[in-house]
């Protein structure tokens, strides 16, 4: 799979993403509502396992203007014919509109892939998660292994 939204590129993780992309999953502030930051280590073993794998889980986000893998995008069949859409980016990232413009092509996208709906999860403080999701239709659906669920059907 590989998108382009106004700014951004999402497309299939290479081995070599792994750097750039720690930059993101190393810092405390974007991870502080995922998992502890990760490692160098972990980061190339999460590239391999999730981004790497057949199907992957993860593509990488890709700033168009400069090259730079500023984060990544979560995509990937869920539940039925659900599927889950994500993202994690950069701190330098945020505020822009980014989530907002990466959540539009997911949801095309997992559309022109036939599926029937999309689910966002978050901690129930991931209050930017909340509102992104509300703000593109996705309605709350309950909870899950300390998760909240949102879902908006395509």
């Amino acid at each position: 799979m590989e998108l382009l939204t106004e700014r951004c590129r999402v497309r299939p993780f290479r081995p070599e993403d792994a750097d750039a992309l720690h930059a993101a999953l190393s810092d405390p502030e974007v991870m502080r509502h995922v998992e502890p930051p990760f490692t160098l280590d972990r980061t190339r073993a999460f590239v391999r396992e999730a981004g790497l794998c057949a199907p992957p889980r993860v593509f990488a986000v890709v700033w168009r203007a400069t090259g730079r893998v500023i984060g990544h995008v979560i995509f990937h069949a869920f539940d039925g014919a659900d599927y889950e859409i994500g993202w994690v980016l950069h701190r330098d990232f945020w505020g822009m509109g980014i989530a907002d413009e990466l959540t539009r092509a997911l949801l095309l996208q997992a559309g022109r892939q036939g599926a029937e709906g999309c689910v966002i999860e978050c901690v129930p403080e991931q209050t930017a998660s909340r509102r992104i999701a509300l703000r593109h239709g996705f309605v709350y659906v309950g909870r899950a292994d300390g998760l909240d669920r949102y879902r908006r059907a395509l």
